[in-house]
């Protein structure tokens, strides 16, 4: 992989070289493995700079807005494919045949239920839990219940994990939202489609039958596709840290729910929808896009401009087609909407948001339009669990199947005090 050495010089030491290395999408990246060795390491606060690991899931080129998972991008998947075959796609490395695909489909559908165990664990909640709370406890409790399976140097045992995890997240996500509601769990349906099952799990209700509507059900599906996998996120970062240390999958996947729960990592959505709500009505639009021109004003515009791309986020067209579709199916009226319509035609045609290329992302549609579904914002953060579940799962996979698997540990910069005399006349 490395095709030539970058030359680094240290006071009083011999030059040290560092291979380059080289990826399929031409980045050049400096190894700095063996510079420990040399007494030095480097500082880069958030890892922004350093590549942790080799990976063939994912690339991105944020310059470019572009993003394609196992070579194949993210429009082309969302268009002309659904969520459990770009599961499989994730998670074997290439696009099903028709029978993979069914066998696929029927493996996760038929098992979807909980141990019966395992639903009695949410009574240990209160009934006002945040939901990702929930999420965070019965993910991790998945280990009390399949410990048999475990052993991750097993690659079957590895692949009834993956299957497992993927399988129950809709059902652990729609159970946590009833409980809240102090309603009934509604049970999984192995005729639906995996979104139209979550949709059912969510909205039914024993005293009447639930007709999953198509265009809401295509909808979740693309969410799902759209927030399946993004790179070396914060969450995807935590579930390869955990599992570098031999823990388990439910484990893993709880760290990175954790990690997720966090505002400026999975709570983009939601953060969005009280922006809109501060805006409160049409009317005020004009003085907050002044507010958020003013650089000496705090308040910031969500849903506009991402921190990785640099152009249009690709799955924003994506999310902004369905976005559309659903508030034309549900003939919905609603003052939130209507402002954030207002905002995205103004975001489209300011010179100010164009030259500074602050399209709206697919956190400010994919808000609008769980919304518009009916879904609270304390689920927003849950169903992008669910969504991520198998980018977290084929990442963990990869790294366990790699033989340069190290744990992670960090090193710091350490800026305290050192050596100090302990006081002869200390007392407690």
């Amino acid at each position: 992989m490395s095709t030539k050495n970058a030359i680094l010089h240290l006071p009083g030491q011999d030059p040290i070289e560092l291979p380059i290395l080289k990826g399929t999408d031409g980045n050049d990246v400096i190894d700095i493995r063996k510079l420990g060795a040399s007494g030095y390491f480097t500082h880069d606060p958030g890892f922004t700079s350093t590549s942790s690991c080799t990976s063939a899931i994912t690339f991105i080129d944020g310059n470019k807005g572009i993003l394609q998972h196992r070579g194949y991008s993210i429009e082309d998947l969302a268009t002309h494919s659904n969520f459990l075959d770009v599961c499989f796609l994730l998670l074997d490395g290439y696009l099903p045949s028709k029978e993979e695909s069914e066998a696929f489909h029927n493996t996760v559908i038929n098992h979807t239920m909980l141990h019966e165990q395992l639903v009695k664990f949410y009574l240990g909640f209160r009934r006002d839990s945040h939901p990702m709370a929930i999420m965070c406890g019965v993910a991790g409790a998945l280990a009390a219940f399949y410990h048999s399976a475990m052993d991750i140097n097993n690659k079957n045992h590895r692949e009834i994990a993956a299957f497992r995890l993927l399988s129950k997240m809709p059902t652990l996500a729609a159970m946590s939202y009833k409980y809240t509601l102090g309603q009934p769990f509604m049970y999984p349906k192995n005729n639906l489609s995996y979104a139209g099952n979550f949709l059912q799990m969510m909205f039914a209700n024993p005293c009447e039958k639930y007709i999953v509507n198509p265009v809401l059900e295509n909808a979740m599906d693309k969410i799902f596709i759209l927030h399946a996998d993004h790179e070396q996120n914060a969450s995807t970062s935590t579930v390869r840290l955990a599992g570098s240390s031999g823990a388990n999958p439910f484990a893993c996947i709880a760290a990175g729910i954790a990690s997720l729960w966090g505002p400026a990592h999975g709570g983009a959505n939601e953060a969005c929808l009280n922006m809109l709500i501060k805006i409160e009505h049409i009317d005020n639009i004009p003085k907050y896009i002044a507010k958020a021109k003013d650089k000496d004003d705090p308040f910031r515009l969500m849903g506009f401009g991402h921190r990785v791309y640099k152009n249009r986020d690709p799955r924003a067209t994506v999310m902004r087609n369905i976005c559309h579709q659903v508030l034309k199916e549900l003939n919905i009226k609603d003052p939130l909407l209507d402002i954030a319509m207002e905002l995205e035609k103004i975001a489209l045609s300011d010179p100010y948001f164009i030259e500074k290329k602050l399209y709206p992302n697919v956190d400010f549609y994919s808000g609008i339009v769980l919304r518009a579904m009916g879904i609270p914002r304390s689920m927003f953060t849950v169903i992008f669990a669910i969504s991520r579940t198998v980018g977290w799962i084929s990442h963990w996979k990869e790294m366990i199947g790699q033989p340069e698997l190290k744990i992670g540990r960090p090193r710091q910069l350490y800026v305290g005090k050192t050596n100090l005399t302990f006081p002869s006349n200390y007392k407690q």
